[in-house]
Formats: C-alpha cells, structure tokens, sequence
C-alpha cells in the first residue's frame, strides 16, 4: 500500500504538481507552506516550458490545455544586444510560437494551487527543522512551535532547504553573479520604447561581465546582473532597501552603456531586490535514505542561465509522483526509480547552465551567446 502519510515541504512548482499527480490518483499528501498565502510574494518573472519536462509534467497533471490558454502570445522571440544597443539577433519563431511556450511563473504556481483539494496546502506553516525519528518516521517542526510526523517526507523547500540535511551534507555555494531584481509595470502604456527595445519576449543585453537580461510583454522583469565575488552589495556602502540609492548605485556599474538601456533601470518600479545566485555542486546526489528525498531546487539548485530550473522541477515533482504511483506496496522502490534517473538528468542540466553562464558573463560577450543561437540555426542580423 502507498504511505500512510505524505508530507511535502513547499508549495513551490516541484511540490505542487506532485500533489497534484498523486492526487489524480487518489493517493492523498499534504503540503506545507511557510508564506502566509498564495499570494504574499511575487514569483518572478515568465518560464519557458520545456516540451520533455515542463510539458510533459503539465499533461501528466491534466493540465496541459489550461496552461496553453495562459500562454503569453509572442513569448518565445528572442533579442541579444551588446551594451552599446548593438543588436546581433532579433528572432521571432515562425508563425510566432516556437516548442517553448512562455508563461508568467505565478500564473503557473496559481494553476497547480486551483487544480489542488481544499486543505492539501497548509499555509503558514514554516518549517524550522526536520528529523526522523527512532521508528522511522520523520517528524517536522514548525516556526510557530508545532509539529507533525510523517512516512515520507519530501523536500521541495528550495535553495535552502531544511530537509536537505537528512540525505546531504552539500550546501550552496555563490555562483559568481550577483544581481537586482527590477520590475516595469505597464509598459506598452507608461514605456513605449522600453517594450519596444525588450520586445514580448527574451532579451539578452551583454558585455564586460554584466548583463541586462528579461522578459517582455505586459510588463518587464528584468535582471541587473553582475560577475562579482560574493561581498561586492555588502561592499559598495548602498542601502539596496533604498530605491533610489540602490537605481543610483547600479547606474554607476552600467555607466558606459547606451542610454536606452540603462532607461530599464532608471525608469524601473520602486521595487528593487537584491539576489544573489547559488548552486549545488554539479552532479549532487546522495544515497538512498528511508523515506525521505528531494525534488527541484533543494535536490539541484542551479544558475538560471540554461531555463532549466523551473522545468526540472515540475519533471521531478511529476516522476516522483508516477514512481509512487507504481510502486504503492514499497515506497523504498518508488524513491530509488526516482532518483536513479534525476541524479543522471539534474546533472546534465546543472552542467549545461554553468556553460550558459560563462557564455553569458564574459570580456567578450555576447560573442559566445550569439555563436551558440547561431549553431541552432537562429538568424543574426
């Protein structure tokens, strides 16, 4: 028979869709969630979804045809810039759609909530520690001095995971970029030429180590990004809290570029995040451990720079729920399938977005980037 009980640690896009499969198969867990509601945080910016992961998953959730109609028209051209507004391609997918469907990640994450049961998400339930106990369940404990225990007991708590620790000693590592998160809002209405100069899709602006790099459409999410070691915010003597000290600040490292792209960051909301990237180490696994593992970003946080993070996770939450689907009589055998192929896969994955970023973030770029598209069969201009 399947686990008695099912806990999974965060309601992000891994842990979501493994409720949701487990849940079409009448196989019930429950989600715990340390924000306070669906909505008490932005999640970021458009995902493209992959046809042999983020799809895949998406159909195996039955919700293929509802993500479709989500879809953002013209999400998948695609502009690569140098920092003097040099444009080196500017592709748009024939008919406008490419294998790649793009989709806002909160519209997603809302998607996979709704298709859920009343109560399979706890929320507000943050999670202080993890740790299996003498019978072999797992116990967790909550920030508000709760607690619950369950049979198994899945990680999918993210970069920082705090059930990690039961399966790996690993931890993140700073990845090399720093940069600020930036928001335009309504800019077909309020920018013009800054939807313009983005486009409704990817823009790449490249050079000398620093990157503007976003998504169009409705409005802009954009990254300030910078190949700088790992005190360079705590070292610049700026309140990044302070919009405008921090607009001021990133002004100044991206001095010597045109005008009408530092306008991304000059006109940008009075919203401005400091992030900085971290990574497991590629090829992270562990053995196998009773009753617990890990999937998405707790399992394989990696840089952004290959679009395989959000699309792993999905893949993950989604053959972690199959396995256990197909193995209901011996969990032990379900988590072993499932890891057996992740580890192999995550690795690839994980390898291929450090190259992405050293292709990114170089003396010469865009150079690397623009031959990369180009041996896909992209047009330069």
């Amino acid at each position: 028979m399947s686990p008695r009980s099912i806990a999974i640690v965060g309601a992000g896009l891994s842990g979501l869709v493994l409720a949701r499969v487990l849940q079409m198969h009448g196989i019930e867990s429950t989600v715990y969630e340390g924000e306070a509601s669906a909505d008490a945080r932005g999640q970021g910016g458009a995902l493209d979804m992959h046809e042999e992961s983020g799809q895949y998953a998406l159909r195996e959730a039955d919700l293929y045809e509802q993500f479709r109609r989500l879809t953002q028209p013209q999400g998948e051209t695609m502009r690569v810039l140098d920092k003097a507004g040099t444009v080196f391609i500017d592709h748009e997918p024939e008919g406008g759609y490419g294998g790649r469907p793009e989709i806002e990640r909160t519209a997603l994450r809302n998607l996979l909530i709704r298709s859920l049961d009343p109560g399979r998400i706890v929320w507000n339930h943050k999670v202080t520690t993890a740790r299996t106990l003498d019978d072999g369940r797992h116990e967790l404990t909550f920030a508000d001095g709760g607690s619950t225990t369950a049979d198994l007991l899945v990680g999918a708590d993210g970069t920082w995971s705090k059930v990690r620790p039961l399966v790996s000693a690993a931890t993140p590592r700073y990845g090399g970029i720093s940069y600020l998160e930036l928001h335009l809002s309504d800019v077909e209405v309020r920018h013009p030429d800054l939807a313009a100069l983005v486009g409704p899709g990817s823009m790449f602006a490249l050079s000398d180590n620093k990157a503007l790099m976003g998504h169009g459409g409705t409005d802009i999410h954009l990254g300030a990004s910078l190949r700088v070691p790992q005190d360079w915010a705590a070292t610049r003597g700026v309140d990044w809290t302070d919009t405008t000290a921090a607009r001021e600040a990133l002004l100044k490292e991206f001095a010597d570029w045109s005008p009408d792209l530092t306008d991304l960051i000059r006109k940008c909301d009075d919203t401005i995040i400091l992030r900085l990237i971290y990574t497991l180490p590629t090829g992270h696994s562990w053995p196998r451990i009773p009753g617990v593992t890990l999937v998405g970003d707790a399992a394989h946080v990696m840089s952004p720079f290959a679009g395989e993070g959000a699309n792993l996770a999905l893949l993950d939450g989604t053959e972690l729920a199959l396995a256990i689907v197909a193995h209901e009589d011996d969990v032990e055998a379900a988590l072993a399938q499932y890891e057996t192929a992740m580890f192999p896969r995550a690795a690839a994955a994980a390898e291929m977005s450090a190259q992405g970023l050293d292709m990114c973030f170089a003396p010469d770029s865009p150079r690397a980037v623009v031959d990369f598209f180009s041996g896909l069969g992209v047009p330069v201009v």
